[in-house]
């Protein structure tokens, strides 16, 4: 996911989104400790993810 593309959604939308990556992060890890993860660069994705998602609700806040 892309910057630009994230600059367009509303502030209800980040935080739905946030939330769901939050989640999706929260499962991959729960499911690491008990299996294999098939990809697990998914944690950095989702990570950075996160962080561009935080990174623009704050710059919208001001």
């Amino acid at each position: 996911m892309h910057a630009r593309d994230l600059v367009d959604f509303s502030h209800e939308e980040l935080h739905a989104k946030l939330a769901e990556l939050t989640e999706e992060r929260f499962r991959l890890r729960f499911r690491s400790a008990t299996e294999a993860i098939d990809n697990p660069i998914r944690f950095r994705l989702l990570r950075r993810d996160i962080a561009r998602i935080q990174t623009i609700l704050r710059a919208k806040r001001t």
